[in-house]
């Protein structure tokens, strides 16, 4: 799956253009590379998201088309360093 329909399906950003905005700005990064908008994401991929008031960084789980919105959160697992 592509990382900018992967951010949007895990709700981590609101919509599929934000997504690709970020990964065209440079704030998104996937194993330490920054990456464009048609990256394929994998499981077990590790993704930095720049926010203006920091980063999240989180493992992907799993990787479904479509979630309802009380299974987003399982796609993924926040890291903290």
């Amino acid at each position: 799956m592509r990382i900018d329909k992967f951010l949007k399906v895990s709700r981590l950003l609101k919509r599929r253009t934000l997504a690709q905005e970020a990964c065209d700005g440079g704030r998104v990064e996937v194993n330490g590379r920054v990456v464009k908008p048609s990256y394929n994401v994998k499981v077990g991929d590790v993704v930095s998201l720049g926010f203006n008031s920091g980063t999240v960084s989180f493992e992907i789980l799993n990787i479904k088309e479509t979630v309802r919105k009380e299974e987003a959160e399982s796609l993924y697992r926040i890291i903290t360093d």
